[in-house]
């Protein structure tokens, strides 16, 4: 049977069969979680959802917190959830398993969730302040585009 095999999933594909492996949805993602990563799942989302305005998507093998850019997102394993914060500043505490410099302005943070109990201050404290960070962020980037306008060159044909 003609087709190929997806160099991502492994998956065999025939011709005439469309595929798309990185989309997915959230229920997908977290189908298999034993219970207690269900409820720290349902707790860590519940948490976000509070905050106000933002997107929530599945992409690829994680679930994507965004305002304008993503804030946070978190990939489901089999014995934890692993979250990665994004502040502005490094953070030192023991939930924190790795962190490093994602950009100019951003640090990102690995936090590995077991447990429903583990979803709340200071975790729930760091999420916020990424939301908050992320609508600064995006306000700071949009005043600086505006005073970053050149005066414009003269045309150089109405010059000859």
């Amino acid at each position: 049977m003609p087709g190929r095999e997806c160099h991502h999933c492994k998956q065999w594909i025939d011709d005439a069969d469309e595929h798309d492996c990185w989309t997915t949805t959230e229920a997908a993602l977290t189908q298999e979680l034993s219970d207690d990563l269900r409820d720290a799942w349902e707790r860590l989302r519940e948490t976000a959802v509070s905050f106000g305005d933002q997107r929530i998507y599945a992409s690829h093998k994680s679930i994507m917190f965004s305002r304008d850019s993503c804030y946070f997102f978190v990939r489901p394993k089999r014995n934890f959830l692993e979250l990665c914060v994004f502040l502005g500043r490094t953070l030192k505490a023991p939930q924190v398993r790795r962190s490093d410099r994602a950009s100019k302005s951003k640090v990102y943070h690995i936090i590995h969730i077991k447990h429903r109990d583990e979803v709340e201050a200071p975790i729930t404290e760091w999420l916020r302040e990424a939301y908050e960070l992320s609508d600064l962020s995006a306000s700071k980037a949009s005043t600086a585009r505006v005073k970053s306008k050149r005066p414009q060159k003269p045309n150089r044909t109405s010059l000859r």
